[in-house]
């Protein structure tokens, strides 16, 4: 479509050429080769462009018109990146949220009420997990945080939301409750098919939902959630600057349609594209625009995200995917002694509960110590594991073989 366009011909770009390359290696690309524009990730990654000195501030009359038609805050968080002289480095060309996607139709069918659904707690509750039990199938679908960037946000918002130890608490039985899926889009389409009552999204997934499900219903929890935008920039290194802040200021203009598109339904970052003939076809994503502008959100510490990440998402597989058979037997075990067969009291279900969803307590492969994977082990964990990748598996096989030892005990303590 840029091709195509007004601002193409004037600019004399007959091409576009399109690199897909992994968010850490952004900064040596750049440095090394000539690289136009850095679009797509969030502001975590541009805000590290920016603090490198490896982003050039937007500086023709065209762009910053364009820039100036998206503002400057959404939701409490910025839309754009400018220095103490108002120079603007890099300016949001999408918006994202996070929340879970509701199947309307399958809660009617099980008799549940889906006003229940409207935080990540109600995802990790005991009426989810009941309707495992009665029904030997999970109501919830969540990813593989390998596998979905979407997914591993969500869980780092939901870790900072509640804080770390009853983060893992109510994630730990958001995995209990659930199908656990190889990416984000399987999820979205479980929801979709009726598969499942509920999956976590990111918008534009549960935007799609919605147009090809009337049954499907997008919600963001509540004062726990977080709406960005996504940046476009004009790097250090471009040797066509004004043609690379052409092709910005048609993305944040005419470009904002493709958004729009149905097999898109993403947020533009520039409300008047709802004033074309294409935006007024598209009511529902207008109000969705609103919504996630009035969105209660939490101060997410990117930086925190960062340094705990990758050691989240290989603690999360090691006990909670490599390890999901035994939980959720032992989740639905316990859900069954106490409100089925009577036969625990309240204390013992609550002590069992607590002990199912406690950190683990590992021997440290490297040391040899005794540790419990608290946020301070995280970030230790973290960066050996960026220095030294080699001990990954033996981290997780740690991490894997005491989530084993604690449910095992749990079922032990139900004489099961």
């Amino acid at each position: 479509m840029f091709l195509k366009s007004d601002i193409a011909k004037r600019f004399c770009i007959t091409n576009v050429r399109f690199l897909p390359v992994p968010a850490g290696f952004w900064p040596t690309y750049i440095e090394k080769q000539s690289i136009d524009v850095a679009w797509g990730g969030g502001p975590t990654l541009f805000d590290d462009l920016y603090v490198k000195g490896l982003l050039r501030p937007l500086e023709t009359k065209l762009a910053l018109d364009a820039a100036s038609q998206v503002p400057d805050r959404f939701a409490g968080m910025p839309l754009k990146r400018t220095d103490k002289d108002g120079r603007i480095y890099w300016v949001a060309a999408a918006i994202a949220s996070f929340g879970f996607t509701v199947n309307t139709e399958v809660a009617q069918q099980l008799g549940f009420d889906v006003n229940k659904l409207n935080s990540w707690r109600s995802l990790a509750s005991d009426d989810l997990g009941l309707i495992l039990v009665q029904y030997g199938v999970p109501a919830l679908a969540i990813a593989n945080p390998l596998q979905s960037t979407s997914n591993t946000r969500i869980y780092e918002i939901i870790l900072q939301a509640y804080g770390w130890e009853e983060g893992w608490r109510v994630l730990t039985l958001m995995a209990a409750n659930a199908r656990i899926e190889e990416g984000s889009a399987i999820v979205r389409d479980d929801v979709i098919n009726g598969d499942v009552m509920v999956g976590i999204t990111i918008d534009f997934y549960g935007y799609t939902a919605e147009s090809l499900n009337p049954a499907c219903r997008y919600i963001l929890p509540q004062g726990e959630t977080i709406v960005n935008g996504d940046p476009i920039a004009v790097t250090k290194s471009t040797k066509h600057p004004e043609a690379a802040e052409a092709f910005i200021a048609w993305v944040l203009t005419e470009g904002q349609k493709i958004w729009l598109d149905p097999n898109i339904n993403r947020l533009p970052a520039n409300p008047k594209v709802f004033e074309t003939p294409e935006g007024q076809k598209r009511s529902d994503l207008k109000n969705a625009f609103y919504r996630a502008m009035k969105a209660k959100v939490i101060e997410f510490n990117d930086t925190l995200a960062l340094e705990t990440e990758f050691a989240m998402q290989l603690y999360f597989v090691a006990t909670l995917v490599d390890q999901h058979d035994l939980l959720q037997r032992a989740w639905t075990e316990l859900l069954k002694a106490y409100y089925i067969d009577h036969r625990i009291d309240e204390a013992t279900f609550k002590a069992l509960k607590q002990k199912l969803t406690d950190l683990v307590k590992y021997k440290d492969p490297v040391t040899g110590e005794e540790r419990v994977f608290t946020l301070d082990d995280a970030l230790r964990v973290n960066k050996i594991l960026k220095e030294h990748i080699n001990l990954k598996e033996a981290y997780m096989n740690a991490w894997r073989e005491a989530a084993k030892q604690k449910y095992e005990e749990v079922l032990s303590a139900l004489g099961s």
